[in-house]
């Protein structure tokens, strides 16, 4: 009698762990679409990296269209390296440039963080990788027009997410002899450190803005990812004073 007692504990007990293996694997395993359809979410490197199924990934934060930050993320699959790489020469040039001072508005060079922004609702798995619970964002799910790589005053990521999420926001290319360049704030010092940043990283570009309907206006460079989906929500239009 005690015997079979034992034998059916052991089977209860069995399928306990079967089933919690189940379970586990099932929810590792399941991907999770976070986000907006029609919204913009962005990736922020923290110049961290995790070995991931064999490829070394960039970690950082996952900001949705709604504000809500994720942390914690990794970035798997297109563009991985990049982004490292692209982290990798806005931290040099931080190093190189941060403690001089713009010659145009005379004011000192900030910080500038890279993040990538990618169009509609963005595909997460929850993982645990040595221990560490992560979530990895599935990137070859995701259309690469939808993808697009920026750099701008890192305290800003935050506000060009709201921007470029809120309706009537526009891009802005400014001529050279815009008197934005001379403002004595952190407008005019980002809007020509990215012009300064864009000679030293191949395929970037700088000085350009996004002016809101209530005509605030945020500095602004891209780089590689470049997804053309992205700018759908933009009119790119010359502008010598946003504020006018």
């Amino acid at each position: 009698m005690r015997l079979g007692w034992y034998v059916i504990v052991g089977v209860v007990v069995a399928l306990a762990v079967v089933a919690f293996l189940m379970l586990h694997n099932a929810h590792e395993a399941s991907v999770q679409y976070v986000g907006s359809p029609n919204g913009y979410e962005g990736f922020v490197p923290s110049g961290q990296t995790v070995n991931y199924d064999g490829n070394i990934d960039p970690t950082g934060d996952l900001i949705l269209n709604n504000g809500t930050t994720i942390h914690n993320t990794v970035w798997d699959g297109q563009y991985a390296n990049t982004i490292i790489q692209n982290h990798n020469q806005i931290v040099q040039l931080n190093n190189q440039f941060v403690g001089q001072t713009d010659p145009v508005n005379h004011q000192p060079y900030v910080n500038l963080q890279d993040f990538y922004v990618i169009k509609g609702q963005v595909p997460v798995q929850q993982v645990t990788i040595n221990g560490q619970p992560y979530y990895v964002i599935e990137v070859n799910n995701i259309n690469p027009a939808n993808i697009a790589g920026f750099y701008t005053y890192d305290k800003w990521v935050p506000n060009f997410e709201v921007a470029i999420n809120t309706p009537g926001t526009n891009a802005a290319v400014l001529p050279g002899n815009s008197p934005v360049y001379d403002s004595a704030d952190v407008t005019g010092t980002v809007v020509y450190q990215t012009k300064v940043y864009q000679d030293y990283m191949l395929g970037s570009s700088g000085g350009d803005l996004l002016v809101l309907p209530n005509k605030t206006i945020f500095s602004y460079g891209s780089f590689m990812p470049l997804g053309s989906a992205l700018f759908n929500f933009t009119t790119p239009q010359q502008i010598y004073n946003p504020s006018s």
